[in-house]
C-alpha cells in the first residue's frame, strides 16, 4: 500500500511524481474576475496552508507582476444573485472574516510546477469552490504592467536602451534602463506613451513558431525557447503601405523616431511594445488611462525612473491638488501661482533671517561683555536653534574666563546644550552630565554639543555639585 499522510485534516495518498495541472484561466481571459474548480490538495504550510486547485484566475507572482489576492467559498456556501441573498463581495469577505465556508487566498506562487494558493484556513480536498480575486487590485496591477510595457518599449526603440529590472510596488513602478536619460528625455516618452494610450489600440498576444519567432525584434532578458507568449502594443498608422510598415520594422531601434521628432514620434513606429511576457494586460491600451512618469536619477550604470499609472495617477493629482490648494490658500496666491507666492515668501524669509542672526549676534555679543571675567556660567534659553547655542556659548566662553554652559528648552523634556571653556579639557564633565542627564553628545576637547532628557533643576543640581 502507498504510504499516507495528513493534509488539512484528510487523509489522502501520496501524489504522483507529475505535478497537478491547473487550468490558468487568467490567461484565457484577464478579465475573469469569479470562478469555480476543485480542491485538488490542500497542505499545511510556513505561511498557513497550501491549496492547489483544478483551476484559477488568481495570478501568481511572477514576470514582474504581483500576486494576485482575494477569497475561496466553498460552492455550496455560495449565494449568487437570484437566490434570496446578496451577492458577497470582495468588501464583504474584508469585513466577515470569520463567514463559514471562505478562506482569504493571501498570496500566490508557482513552484515547481504547481500553482499553489497560501491560505489562511484549509478547504476539504475534492470539495467544490467558489473564488474570487481581488479586482481593484488586479486591474491597478494590469494598468501599471501595461504602462510600463510601452514606456520600456518606446525606450528601446528611441535610445536602444534595455529595461534591465523593474518593480511593480504598492506606490509606484520602478525601471532601471542600462542608459542615460535625462528630464527632456523623459518628458518626449511620456509623451509618446500617452499618445499610445489614447489611440486605444487592440492588445495582442500570441505565441508564435519557433520559425516567426525567430524573426520577431521583441524585447527579452534571456533567449527564450519552447512556448514564448508575445505580447503587443500597436501603433494605429492608418497612412502605411505594408512596404512601409516592415520598412518601420527593420528601423525600429533608429534612435531619431522619437528624441528627432517634433512630436512624440510614435507614428514612425509599427508599435510601442513587442515583449515576451507572462503578466495580465489590459485589452486595450485606452484601458491604462495616462502614464505619469515621476523621476529619473542615475542609478548604477544607467538610470532609475519612478512611474505610475491609470488610477493611481488620478490619486497622484488629487494629492498635488490638495497640497497646492493649501499652498494657494496659506500664500493667499491663485492656484497656477503659488510657485511664484512660494519664491517670494523664502526671499522674505531670507532676508529676515539675515536681519535676526545679525541682531542675534549683537545680542551675543552684549551678553559676552556682560559676564566678562565671570568665571563658570550657566544658562537657559527657549526654543534657540542648535546654531545659536553654539553661538552664544563660544561668544560667552572667550570672555568669562571659566566654562560656559547654554541649555536650551526644546518644549518637549529635553534640552540642547553647548558647553564650552577656552583652553580646557571638558571630556570628563561631559561624559558624565550625559550619563547623569540622559545626554548624548560630544565634539572637541575644549567644546561639546549634544542634547540630554532631563528637567531644569536636575541640570542646576549637576552644575552646583560641579562647581570649581
Amino acid at each position: 500500500m502507498p504510504e499516507e499522510r495528513v493534509l488539512c485534516g484528510e487523509r489522502c495518498l501520496e501524489r504522483e511524481a507529475n505535478k497537478m495541472e491547473t487550468e490558468r484561466l487568467y490567461y484565457q481571459d484577464a478579465y475573469i474576475k469569479e470562478f469555480t474548480a476543485t480542491v485538488l490538495d490542500c497542505r499545511e504550510g510556513k505561511k498557513g496552508y497550501e491549496i492547489v486547485l483544478s483551476a484559477t484566475a488568481f495570478y501568481p507572482e511572477g514576470g514582474g507582476q504581483p500576486y494576485d489576492m482575494g477569497i475561496l467559498q466553498l460552492a455550496r456556501d455560495f449565494s449568487p444573485e437570484g437566490r434570496g441573498c446578496p451577492r458577497p463581495t470582495i468588501e464583504d469577505w474584508g469585513h466577515n472574516p470569520e463567514r463559514a465556508g471562505a478562506v482569504h487566498v493571501l498570496e500566490v506562487h508557482e513552484k515547481e510546477g504547481e500553482l499553489i494558493h497560501y491560505t489562511d484556513a484549509p478547504l476539504e480536498i475534492g470539495s467544490q469552490v467558489h473564488g474570487m480575486i481581488d479586482w481593484a487590485r488586479r486591474f491597478d496591477l494590469m494598468q501599471q504592467h501595461s504602462g510600463e510595457h510601452i514606456v520600456s518599449g518606446l525606450v528601446h526603440a528611441a535610445y536602444g536602451y534595455d529595461n534591465v529590472g523593474f518593480h511593480m510596488g504598492s506606490d509606484v513602478i520602478t525601471i532601471d534602463f542600462n542608459g542615460e536619460l535625462d528630464e527632456e528625455a523623459l518628458h518626449q516618452i511620456e509623451a509618446g506613451t500617452n499618445e499610445v494610450i489614447w489611440q486605444n489600440q487592440e492588445t495582442r498576444i500570441f505565441y508564435p513558431s519557433a520559425e516567426e519567432l525567430k524573426t520577431l525584434p521583441y524585447r527579452s532578458k534571456k533567449e527564450l525557447t519552447g512556448a514564448v507568449r508575445i505580447v503587443e502594443f500597436p501603433v494605429r498608422q492608418e497612412n502605411l503601405s505594408d512596404t512601409a510598415r516592415a520598412d518601420r520594422a527593420c528601423d525600429i531601434r533608429n534612435t531619431a523616431c522619437l528624441a528627432g521628432a517634433n512630436d512624440s514620434g510614435i507614428a514612425s513606429l509599427p508599435y510601442a511594445d513587442l515583449c515576451a511576457c507572462c503578466g495580465t494586460h489590459v485589452a486595450r491600451a485606452g484601458e491604462i488611462g495616462m502614464v505619469k512618469l515621476l523621476s529619473v536619477v542615475k542609478f548604477r550604470e544607467g538610470v532609475r525612473v519612478e512611474m505610475i499609472c491609470g488610477k493611481r495617477v488620478l490619486d497622484y493629482l488629487n494629492m498635488v491638488n490638495a497640497q497646492n490648494h493649501q499652498i494657494s490658500v496659506l500664500l493667499s496666491a491663485k492656484p497656477d501661482k503659488t510657485a511664484e507666492a512660494v519664491k517670494r515668501s523664502m526671499d522674505e524669509n531670507y532676508r529676515l533671517k539675515g536681519r535676526l542672526l545679525t541682531l542675534e549676534e549683537k545680542l551675543f555679543a552684549q551678553e559676552a561683555e556682560r559676564l566678562a571675567g565671570r568665571g563658570d556660567v550657566l544658562l537657559f534659553e527657549k526654543e534657540m536653534d542648535s546654531d545659536s547655542v553654539r553661538k552664544l556659548a563660544v561668544a560667552v566662553m572667550e570672555t568669562c574666563g571659566g566654562r560656559c554652559a547654554v541649555f536650551s528648552d526644546n518644549g518637549d523634556g529635553t534640552f540642547k546644550y553647548a558647553v564650552g571653556e577656552k583652553d580646557g579639557d571638558l571630556r570628563a564633565l561631559v561624559k558624565e552630565m550625559n550619563q547623569a542627564l540622559g545626554g548624548r553628545g560630544g565634539g572637541k576637547t575644549f567644546f561639546a554639543q549634544g542634547s540630554v532628557k532631563a528637567e531644569k533643576n536636575k541640570i542646576q543640581d549637576f552644575f552646583c555639585m560641579n562647581e570649581r
